[in-house]
């Protein structure tokens, strides 16, 4: 590990029962602290996750450079997305999936805004999304 530093925190004991767990990449947080801590528990200086209000306040900084008038927090991004996978004909069931919930009815107000795109337009982002994947 760069650093000697000893990989992240695995719940439950899993480090002690596969020793180099915790340096797999799978285990890896998708958003990981600028900073390191120690662990209260066992003394052991490692790297968490980012905190949900850090990503807060960097979106929130973020808008206020673009300018952004119109009030908007991180759940506006999911919304957001969500609300543009049934015009590329995901079906709900998928949708749900994705955002796990376990009601369908809760992933309905996600796609009320949906709107068919009669007219076909794509974005040129998707196109080089799908040519590179």
């Amino acid at each position: 590990m760069k650093n000697n530093i000893p990989g992240v925190f695995v719940p439950n004991a899993l480090d002690f029962k596969y020793k180099n767990i915790g340096k797999e990449w799978a285990w890896f947080w998708l958003f990981p602290s600028e900073n390191l801590s120690v662990d209260p528990a066992t003394h052991i200086t490692r790297r968490y996750h980012i905190y949900p209000t850090t990503i807060q306040r960097k979106f929130k900084k973020s808008l206020k450079k673009t300018g952004m008038i119109k009030r908007a927090k991180l759940h506006s991004l999911t919304h957001s997305f969500v609300t543009h996978l049934p015009e590329s004909v995901y079906d709900i069931r998928t949708i749900q999936n994705l955002l796990g919930h376990k009601k369908l009815e809760t992933t309905m107000i996600y796609t009320h805004v949906a709107k068919k795109n009669i007219l076909g337009v794509k974005s040129p982002i998707d196109d080089n999304f799908i040519q590179d994947n």
